[in-house]
């Protein structure tokens, strides 16, 4: 099912609850009630459960937004260092320059298709591709330098290497969900309390209040979608994407 369709299927039955149990309470409610007299109690409790959770949510989301701005970043690291690997070997022999060369394109090609659906549909990286990215690895370090050119070229490139395999660490530990299971639960009970003191609030069924009511809680259902779809970096709608490796390998795109 398409996530846009989850979002708002969500929000219309977070509406349609609201509807529903306002009009059974309002049908069930005594003749003598009066919706004015609410207490000032409960307007101050409603007032400051509302505050805390729009507080919790804000913490929330820009937890997620953080987690999935910094697993993009992670891609970046890694696209850029085997771009540079794949551009300093230009001072190497010919055929070892090539072998470099085609190592980097394949670990990218693997990275781009196979293991990007890994990590989508499995939140983990490849066996397989950490195979490859040891071959690069042992491409460089085992080559030994024959002119002072290639030396000096020679530890920029083990740097390098190093930076794509940081960063492709980072990429394998950030595929799986940031937030923890107790931090889920306090937003869904928050929320249902949240959404309850509407009711404590008396609301009767003029077409005002209940607009107000659904619109209310159809925001919360969107903004509880909007952590759950950044809570998984890589693998929901809004997801760190593969285009700086298509970048600045468009020969792989093709």
């Amino acid at each position: 099912m398409p996530e846009w369709l989850v979002l708002i299927l969500a929000m219309l039955a977070a509406c349609a609850v609201v509807v529903v149990v306002t009009l059974v309470r309002d049908r069930t409610a005594s003749e003598d009630e009066d919706p004015s007299e609410t207490p000032d109690v409960i307007e101050y409790m409603t007032m400051w459960i509302g505050v805390v959770y729009a507080i919790v949510l804000g913490l929330a989301i820009a937890g997620v937004w953080e987690a999935r701005s910094a697993a993009q970043q992670h891609v970046r690291a890694e696209a850029l260092a085997l771009h540079e690997i794949s551009e300093r070997v230009r001072v190497y022999p010919p055929d070892v320059r090539d072998r470099i060369r085609d190592d980097v394109n394949a670990y990218v090609g693997h990275v781009v298709t196979v293991e990007w659906r890994a990590m989508a549909d499995h939140g983990r990286v490849t066996d397989h591709g950490t195979e490859l990215l040891e071959r690069v690895r042992a491409d460089v370090t085992d080559y030994q330098p024959r002119t002072d050119f290639e030396a000096q070229a020679y530890q920029p490139l083990l740097d390098q290497v190093t930076a794509a395999d940081q960063a492709r660490n980072a990429r394998a530990e950030s595929t799986g969900a940031t937030m923890p299971g107790v931090v889920w639960f306090g937003l869904v009970v928050g929320a249902a309390a949240t959404i309850g003191m509407v009711f404590a609030l008396q609301i009767r069924r003029s077409a005002r209040e209940l607009v107000l009511a659904g619109v209310f809680s159809a925001l919360i259902a969107f903004l509880l979608f909007l952590i759950w779809d950044f809570d998984a970096p890589y693998s929901r709608g809004i997801a760190a994407s593969a285009d700086p490796f298509l970048r600045l390998f468009p020969h792989l795109g093709n």
